[in-house]
């Protein structure tokens, strides 16, 4: 599933190729999974709407539209209506095609923009979502890991008994952290991912602050991580996964220490940590 560093990537490129650019129809496919608003919401929301801009909240990734008004206000001819929002789950993914491309077996809606391209969602094992809200009424959860400061952090995690790792990945505390990038982060921190989120000490817990943050800004920097089926908004592989020194190394030698990685299982997630560096 695409993470935080893999959703910002792909919402900024849509936002250099998108917007302000208008929707002039819409069309949905039948299967109804990827549908978490009523297809006639979705349809209304978006066509005739211009793409005001594209931003990532959380793993969701956010267009404002604005409704072009038939009689202009004194403030202006156009009024912010809704947003669409795009989660792109296991498999989904956003394309700007040209009208001629061939549309793929698993695309579940096409928007024909008045550029004339097309902006299609593929997503071949249907666990993406799509639905609107009123303008500014979408709320991803959680706090942004990027813009956190280090006392609502600490908040985040104080008394909880569960596992640090599945704390990292309750979006309903840190939104957008995800498998890899907890790992790679406890890694830094050199916080073992089973230890009780309650035990980490004050200055560890800012140390891991500090790793998030990181660890996120290096792999947005480079794409994000192509260890899937993931490419961005350009159809481009990132290459972040190029600098993993935990994640996916089970059984390879530490890069610090030279132990081998373990990888445990943790809540159903997988979990990669150096049992030497990681205490």
């Amino acid at each position: 599933m695409p993470e935080l560093p893999e959703v910002e990537t792909i919402a900024r490129g849509l936002a250099k190729r998108v917007s302000g650019d208008v929707v002039e129809s819409v069309w949905l496919g039948q299967k109804p999974e990827p549908l978490k608003s009523p297809a006639r919401e979705i349809a209304a929301a978006l066509e005739h709407s211009r793409i005001a801009g594209v931003r990532r909240m959380g793993k969701h990734i956010v267009f404002d539209l604005e409704k072009n008004n038939v009689r202009p206000t004194k403030l202006g001819a156009a009024s912010t209506a809704a947003q669409w929002i795009v989660h792109l789950g296991m498999s989904g993914r956003l394309q700007v095609c040209e009208p001629q491309a061939e549309v793929l077996k698993h695309t579940h809606a096409i928007l024909k923009l008045a550029s004339g391209r097309e902006l299609r969602f593929v997503d071949p094992r249907r666990f993406g979502r799509l639905s609107v809200a009123h303008a500014g009424g979408f709320d991803a959860g959680g706090i942004e890991p990027l813009d956190a400061d280090f006392d609502h952090f600490l908040t985040l995690f104080r008394g909880r008994k569960t596992p640090i790792k599945s704390a990292l990945l309750n979006q309903k505390l840190l939104r957008g952290v995800g498998n890899i990038y907890a790992d790679e982060s406890l890694f830094r921190a050199a916080i073992r991912p089973r230890r009780r989120a309650s035990t980490i000490t004050r200055d560890q817990l800012g140390k891991l602050l500090t790793s998030v943050k990181e660890v996120l800004r290096e792999a947005i920097a480079l794409g994000g991580s192509s260890i899937s089926d993931y490419v961005d908004a350009d159809g481009e592989e990132g290459f972040f996964q190029l600098q993993h020194r935990v994640y996916g190394r089970e059984g390879e030698p530490c890069l610090v220490c030279k132990t081998p990685i373990k990888r445990i299982v943790i809540a159903g997630r997988s979990s990669h940590y150096c049992p030497n560096c990681q205490k």
